[in-house]
């Protein structure tokens, strides 16, 4: 490989001053091919001067030695010439090194191998060595450059290497060091940490030429458009989403419009909803995240008037509401006017669970209701667990229905006898689903859960066992609580971890201070969302109501969608990012919906025939522990007759004495024949003024004597 330009401008003038010694004339020859080589080769002003002025003085010197030689005189008078030969090749080389180290940065053209020569060389030059002279320091003589690398781009020139030395010895060379013989700011030159590596081998990156840098945000304005908000905000370290850039894709206003965030080749990961609402300066029912099928891209939409406040109604989709042959139902819909589904089975391994929260006035029962009414039309049985009796007006679809605290707890034991005689039945988990699957919804759930409930424990044990083990059975669960606290799922973290794994979770607004989703309470991909700060109203509604006429009242009027907030939340499947969503808006009760059908029955077994008394049975110890493991168990407790947990029996009868065996029966009979609509068995205590323990076995008593009929859970007189 031959001399490279600048090797030639530099050692040439060398070559002169040694040719003038021997060549005498003949290198004022050899001065001329030079420059006139410098010229072609597009040397500059500066290196073509210097050239000259040094091929003239060894020109000089070689004639005036050709001269002493030919005249006989001393060859050491003729040597001695060489010396301002000598002199003007190292005023040329001093010339020239100024112009030498711009070049690292601009020759790209020249190829790699000259950069990497140039760069080696000056590192032997002032840092390594081998030698230094006089006048001319070393920085570390023998800590040379390896492993050198190139990077070079359309506006970026770098290089990174290795400081190496030979065992026992340190590095000290310095960035400022490298700076100053490259001539770049120290900024530009980044070096290992001595700590994390060897002592004798220390990484170095140097930037001789850094890309220019963004065009930023002028700071003497204030940002205005929401790419320039984005980029101020949110797209900072600090910001809810780092690294991200803002593409619009619809405008209609500062407080209305759509874009995909997208973050270069990284995945951008769940986001914070608060965080990005204060980036933004809005509130978190104004903006709605969409995830894309790209990990790196997300959809966002800020809203003035919220797409979903006018509602979907019930009636318009309601062939939507059988599932499909994927499991799925209609559950509402998504802020970009997609159907919201929601698994309630899994053709082939079983049925799905569904974690439902929401507080007072939310919108939580026409969710439970809509569900019963998928349920029924995709031929699901239901067993409704309602420990505050009357809340659902959906209750008719199921084919056992607790209704009231007592009974509640009785439909979660069948729904456990139900699973553990599937068990029994069916050895295989992939067994053929001829049986109907079952869904046991548990609407207020806080109320049996909870450390204060009288079955806290065999609640917690008989939910624990049911979230982990039903699925294969064809039993799903639908558990419905007023808040995400921890504490209303009895400290269970196993019913939150399975809920979520098996199924999907609605989430709707809640009391202030019990909806955030952090800490204790976090849910994997709902991060930062806050359930109390869903408004009950929709914004701006407050002047409509304020400017109604209330000089009558017009009792034909139904609530229109916009009157509230009602099904307003969060929809989440596993794997994904909290949605923003809306249930569907009841405007028919949807038991009109059901074509008159009767419920869903739940097939004959074992379990299904003794459910009076396995409802009334204890699945707990004295203690409240041990929890009853096998069908068999609670087949022969259940015939050992009713029984009670310690608590119940601990507490003395309101009664008292007086309501005997066969004082109570003549009551209830004649309470049963006065009253047209039936009733539970929750609700007869009550009126009788006495406790649901004493008229469950007197109304099991009647109905062997056929006085009275029993119709899920819902007592009448023959």
């Amino acid at each position: 490989m031959g001399p490279t330009r600048t090797q030639f401008i530099q050692y040439a003038p060398a070559a002169l001053a040694a040719a003038s010694v021997t060549a005498g004339p003949w290198s004022a020859i050899a001065a001329g091919a030079a420059g006139a080589g410098a010229w072609a080769i597009g040397a500059s002003a500066l290196a073509l001067r210097s050239l000259i002025a040094c091929g003239i003085t060894a020109t000089g010197c070689g004639i005036a030695a050709h001269q002493v030689l030919a005249s006989g005189m001393n060859p050491l008078f003729a040597l001695g010439l060489a010396v301002p030969a000598g002199a003007a090749a190292l005023a040329h080389h001093r010339n020239t090194a100024g112009e030498l180290l711009p070049a690292l940065a601009t020759e790209a053209t020249a190829g790699q191998s000259s950069q990497a020569q140039l760069i080696t060389a000056w590192w032997a030059e002032f840092i390594s060595g081998p030698t230094q002279s006089e006048g001319r320091k070393l920085i570390q003589p023998g800590a040379v450059l390896a492993h050198l690398a190139m990077q070079v781009g359309d506006d970026f020139v770098s290089f990174t290497g290795i400081i190496s030395l030979p065992q026992g010895q340190q590095v000290r060379v310095k960035a400022a060091d490298i700076a100053s013989v490259y001539q770049i700011p120290v900024s530009q030159v980044e070096m290992g940490d001595p700590k994390h590596y060897a002592p004798n081998a220390l990484p170095v990156t140097v930037h001789l030429k850094k890309p220019s840098a963004a065009p930023q945000i002028a700071a003497t304005g204030a940002p205005t458009t929401p790419e320039e908000l984005w980029a101020t905000h949110v797209a900072i370290p600090e910001g809810a989403m780092p690294g991200t850039t803002l593409t619009l894709a619809r405008y209609d206003g500062p407080l209305d419009w759509e874009g995909i965030a997208t973050r270069a080749r990284r995945a951008i990961g769940t986001v914070n909803i608060q965080d990005l609402a204060g980036n933004l300066e809005l509130e978190t029912i104004q903006i709605a995240l969409a995830p894309t099928d790209k990990p790196s891209q997300m959809g966002v939409r800020v809203m003035k008037e919220h797409a979903l406040m006018h509602g979907t109604m019930l009636s318009s989709v309601v062939d939507e509401l059988s599932m499909d042959s994927r499991g799925y139902v209609r559950l509402g819909t998504y802020i970009d006017a997609r159907a919201a589904l929601v698994p309630l089975a899994q053709p082939g391994s079983g049925a799905r669970h569904l974690y439902l929260v929401g507080g007072s006035r939310s919108g939580k029962s026409g969710v439970l209701e809509q569900i019963l009414l998928s349920a029924h039309r995709s031929r699901i049985a239901v067993i409704l667990s309602s420990p505050q009796a009357g809340t659902i007006a959906g209750a008719p679809l199921a084919a056992f229905c607790g209704d009231g605290l007592d009974e509640a707890m009785g439909a979660l034991r069948l729904a456990y006898a139900m699973m553990l005689d599937r068990e029994a039945r069916y050895r295989s988990p992939a067994f053929p689903f001829t049986d109907p699957l079952i869904l046991i919804v548990i609407d207020e759930a806080h109320m049996l859960l909870t450390a204060s409930s009288p079955y806290h424990a065999e609640a917690k044990a008989i939910v624990e066992q049911l979230t982990r083990r039903s699925l294969k059975r064809g039993i799903g669960v639908v558990l419905a609580t007023q808040t995400p606290l921890a504490e209303d799922l009895g400290n269970s973290s196993i019913i939150r971890s399975q809920l979520l794994i098996g199924g999907g979770a609605v989430f709707l607004r809640c009391a202030k201070g019990q909806g955030s989703l952090v800490g204790a309470n976090a849910v994997e991909g709902a991060e930062g969302v806050d359930l109390s700060k869903i408004p009950s109203t929709w914004p701006g509604q407050y002047a409509k109501v304020a400017d109604r006429d209330m000089s009558g009242l017009d009792t034909e009027a139904s609530a229109e969608p916009e009157d509230g907030t009602f099904g307003l939340g969060y929809l989440l499947t596993p794997g994904s990012q909290a949605v923003q969503f809306r249930s569907l808006h009841l405007d028919v009760p949807p038991a009109t919906l059901t074509r008159g059908m009767p419920p869903i029955a739940v097939e004959d077994c074992d379990a299904w025939r003794q459910q009076e008394a396995i409802t009334q049975t204890a699945m707990v110890d004295q203690r409240g522990k041990n929890l009853i493991g096998s069908l068999t168990d609670i087949l022969t407790a259940a015939q050992q007759g009713p029984t009670a947990l310690p608590q119940q029996r601990a507490q003395p009868d309101p009664a008292g004495p007086s309501d005997g065996q066969e004082l109570i029966k003549p009551r209830i009979l004649e309470l049963l024949r006065q009253e047209s609509i039936p009733m539970t068995a929750e609700t007869i205590a009550r009126k009788l003024g006495t406790s649901a323990k004493h008229i469950k076995p007197r109304l099991s008593e009647l109905k062997k004597r056929d006085e009275v009929t029993n119709e899920n859970g819902l007592w009448r007189a023959a």
